[in-house]
């Protein structure tokens, strides 16, 4: 663990603890804390280097109390006030709060019921069957608990792309700084930007491979090394994640990166083609395939320095990496079919932003500020609806307040627009949580489910296609409402759920955010051929979250999309004039 990720850990157990003690503001500061520590990463020990406790203070989510635990925690390697609450209460909250729906009154009563400090006593506690009999919880809390339990397991040994990626990034830089190595990437799925990854794989080409490998070894981000070799070594990273990195020579470096970013049955259809085409490929490049004592072996090299070549001299086109995943992508490759994907930094505005009018850490004009930072030239302001009390969600009233701020704030802003938006909480039947006349008011109208997820298809497919018939709605936000890992997706026939978002216009939205990855690139592809826009977003409840975009572009790439499959790759000036036509 990062020293980042340590803090962002502590802070959300003293959020659990203060809410378990009933003690008020406290826990949502802590909260916003620790969402801001794990955003800022490498930043927050470099802004304390910089200027102590005073810079810290600058820094997202922080206050005075928590810079002042920050550098505490940066100066002595603990906090005290943190370690005096684990003495009065010995819990891995940070491991048990990893359990969808497990809050942290529910933490309490299982520690002072049945002792339980961590999953290997839960699990104990569940075979048991103990948990049912504690006072309001009964049976279905049990089985909720176990089904909970067995989908965190599930993920066990993968991260989330959007947390892997920056590591990644980092780490090819390093290696492509040293003398001598001419070429340094990432393979496997996080080079095909799959939403979990399980290691890094990493491939360089040096004619002094030993000396890229003693780099490796050795970086700041390395945790402990599993094996050192002279052209293949492997880590722990301190994040919680293997790298391996391969060290070949140049003049197969094309091979040997197409056979490592795989995947394998993309690779397995590639070689079977290669085959019937009189040639046989492996990671070292394409050679011709000649018959020798009734065997077919690989004779004359004919390509291996860019995997460009290999695909071309299949007469194919080469399909980008999201989309090598051994489907339909080899026969469009073969027919010149490919679909032109739409390239990372086309999202022009991002239409979902959480203020300090709900539950963001930052007000409007500091978000659209560090929106404007990052190349965006448009947000939406979506706080969160009244249905959502304890996050501070909106009525009618503070709506059209909020609505005369952003009116004060777009003439002085240039170049850059706030649209005037909502995440309208969707009821159980159907309804929304704001009035037609508020909604018809606002720029950009966003819906989404908060609750009663466990509706049978039938019913919550009904309660969304009627959301999506109210005429002021303009996106459906994270439509399957999965959180990866912790809560599995809502029960919708996708079907009708695109047929009627074609019926009345409505946009779905790809969640970047990388708990989410929602809509999936499946369900992607599914609107693209049903002639249902999508929509990038970040869900951004902080300023480092504008950064989890490319995510979302990455979801929309492994769906097929193209830039005019997506609203918001389109002006502010050709968004408005959509929504008006549909209005």
């Amino acid at each position: 663990m990062t020293k980042a990720q340590e803090l962002a850990k502590i802070f959300l157990e003293f959020a659990y603890w203060h809410e378990m003690n009933g003690v008020a503001f406290k826990p949502r500061a802590y909260e916003i804390s620790s969402e801001s520590m794990a955003g800022l990463g490498d930043e927050v020990e470099a802004a304390w280097r910089k200027g102590g406790v005073k810079a810290l203070k600058e820094l997202p989510g922080l206050g005075q109390s928590t810079a002042e635990k920050v550098d505490e925690f940066l100066r002595t390697g603990h906090i005290k006030e943190y370690e005096q609450m684990k003495k009065r209460f010995p819990v891995d909250i940070w491991g048990l709060s990893r359990i969808e729906g497990l809050g942290p009154k529910h933490i309490k009563e299982l520690y002072q019921h049945l002792k339980v400090k961590n999953l290997s006593d839960l699990k104990r506690a569940l075979q048991s069957g103990k948990i049912k009999n504690l006072p309001r919880w009964g049976e279905k809390s049990q089985d909720k608990l176990e089904r909970q339990l067995k989908l965190m397991e599930a993920s066990a040994g993968r991260q989330l792309l959007g947390y892997i990626l920056p590591a990644a990034d980092q780490i090819v830089k390093a290696l492509s700084k040293v003398p001598g190595v001419m070429h340094c990437a990432y393979a496997g799925s996080i080079r095909r930007r799959q939403e979990t990854i399980g290691d890094i794989d990493l491939l360089a080409t040096s004619k002094n491979p030993e000396r890229v490998m003693d780099v490796f070894v050795h970086l700041p981000q390395v945790e402990t090394i599993h094996e050192k070799g002279k052209t293949r070594s492997s880590v722990r990273l301190k994040i919680g994640i293997d790298a391996d990195l391969r060290v070949v020579p140049d003049k197969v470096y094309g091979a040997t990166l197409q056979y490592f970013t795989g995947d394998k049955k993309h690779n397995v259809m590639l070689r079977e083609y290669a085959l019937s085409k009189g040639f046989t490929l492996n990671e070292y490049g394409l050679f011709t395939l000649v018959r020798k004592k009734g065997k077919h072996e690989g004779g004359r090299l004919i390509v291996c320095k860019t995997e460009e070549e290999i695909y071309k001299k299949l007469k194919m086109d080469t399909p980008p990496p999201e989309l090598r995943v051994g489907g339909d992508e080899i026969e469009a490759a073969q027919k010149h079919k490919l679909p032109n994907l739409i390239p990372y930094g086309s999202v022009k505005g991002d239409l979902q932003v959480q203020t300090t009018w709900s539950d963001g850490v930052l007000n409007i004009k500091e978000m659209a500020e560090e929106a404007k930072k990052r190349g965006l030239t448009y947000m939406a302001v979506t706080d969160h609806t009244k249905s959502l009390a304890f996050i501070n969600g909106l009525n009618e009233k503070r709506l059209a307040q909020q609505g005369k701020e952003i009116d004060k704030l777009n003439k002085t802003l240039k170049s850059f627009t706030i649209l005037k938006g909502t995440e309208c909480d969707i009821h159980k039947d159907g309804s929304l949580d704001l009035s037609d006349k508020a909604l018809a008011k606002l720029d950009w109208v966003g819906i989404s489910i908060h609750s009663q997820f466990k509706l049978s298809r039938a019913e919550q497919t009904k309660r969304l296609v009627k959301a999506m018939s109210n005429p002021y709605v303009d996106c459906v936000f994270h439509p399957t409402c999965r959180l990866i890992g912790k809560r599995e997706p809502i029960d919708l026939d996708m079907d009708e759920v695109l047929a009627a978002a074609k019926r009345y216009n409505v946009a779905l939205e790809i969640n970047s955010f990388p708990e989410r990855s929602d809509l999936r690139d499946v369900h992607v592809r599914m609107a693209i051929k049903a002639g249902v826009k999508i929509v990038i977003n970040s869900d951004a409840h902080a300023p480092e979250h504008f950064d989890y975009l490319p995510l979302g572009e990455a979801i929309a790439r492994r769906g097929w999309a193209t830039k005019s499959d997506v609203l918001n790759t389109k002006s502010f000036k050709e968004l408005m004039a959509r929504r008006t036509k549909k209005r």
